[in-house]
């Protein structure tokens, strides 16, 4: 399993980091199979997932990082091309990519949900990923007739 996290607000995004590895190491992902990859901030997300996603190397890869709203609109700039690049990689690969980049109004926000009061978003961004390839190996080929499904 990749994760690609952002260096921007480290402090926050090293808890998630932790959250996401210690949801792997539960459930069976080997050390080997693990690899953290730092960027910048979380503009740079999905280009890091897009260069993982071609290796041929993860079943599934996790983003991690941290925006907070400031006094422009460069946030909310941020917050969709990180969220629409990561969405691009999944889908372009046909690859789980959990979804851990925390978009928050405030630090307080940020530090509830990367280990405080609301629990650890990178654990559960973690979490979704393993789900989904057990969803995507279970799921049966692209190309059975429209209400096929609903037979078996």
């Amino acid at each position: 399993m990749g994760i690609v996290a952002s260096r921007f607000h480290a402090e926050i995004v090293d808890r998630l980091v932790e959250g996401a590895l210690s949801c792997l190491r539960e459930h069976g992902v080997a050390a080997d199979d693990l690899s953290v990859h730092e960027v910048p901030g979380a503009w740079e997300i999905p280009l890091a997932l897009e260069h993982l996603a071609t290796s041929d190397r993860f079943d599934a890869l996790v983003a991690l990082g941290v925006v907070l709203r400031g006094e422009t609109p460069h946030f909310e700039y941020v917050c969709r091309g990180c969220a629409d690049g990561v969405q691009r990689v999944s889908l372009a690969h046909r690859l789980p990519v959990g979804f851990g980049v925390l978009t928050c109004d405030t630090r307080d926000q940020a530090d509830a949900r990367a280990g405080g009061e609301d629990g650890n978003k990178g654990w559960e961004a973690a979490l979704a990923a393993l789900e989904m390839i057990g969803v995507l190996t279970a799921a049966r080929p692209l190309g059975f007739e429209v209400g096929e499904a609903s037979r078996s």
